[in-house]
């Protein structure tokens, strides 16, 4: 990985786990050749310091270009009457998956999801910024109030 460049962080060595008890194929997914690849997506800078960027189970192909969730909301964090954001990719038939956003607007906020669109796309490459914007009343969340991507359901629309 060159400078500037985005991969996945993989380790090894003595302190690093020996597999998953009693996942077999989790293991054998997650350590190849002695490797352990953490699915981390992060980049290194010309100090060498490296800065995690998303994880590699989120990212969204949209057209054949890479989107990091965690770029985008950063961005919808930016908007004043955004209290929580999540950013996911859905299927889609042309371009394999299209970017969606889920937004809790803060209780005193006041924004449309056009808004909240138009506040992105001002922000970021013309193929980043999502084309569906749901807002919301609460995202789904586990345990310890990480947000659950992977429970979030969106509306596909004809647009």
């Amino acid at each position: 990985m060159g400078e500037g460049e985005v991969g996945e962080i993989v380790i090894r060595g003595e302190n690093v786990m020996a597999g998953y008890h009693r996942r077999p194929r989790a293991t054998a997914e997650a350590i190849r050749d002695g490797w352990f690849h953490t699915g981390d997506l992060a980049r290194v800078d010309e100090d060498g310091y490296y800065f995690i960027v998303d994880r590699a189970k989120d990212m969204i192909i949209r057209g054949g270009y890479n989107i990091y969730p965690r770029e985008v909301e950063e961005v919808l964090y930016k908007h004043p009457a955004v209290a929580e954001a999540a950013v996911v990719g859905i299927p889609d038939p042309w371009l394999g998956e299209e970017i969606a956003a889920v937004v809790v607007l803060k209780p005193e906020g006041q924004a449309t999801a056009e808004e909240i669109r138009d506040h992105v796309k001002a922000q970021v490459a013309a193929y980043k910024y999502p084309r569906i914007v749901e807002l919301t009343d609460a995202l789904p969340k586990g345990s310890t109030g990480k947000i659950l991507k992977r429970d979030i359901v969106i509306t596909p629309t004809d647009s």
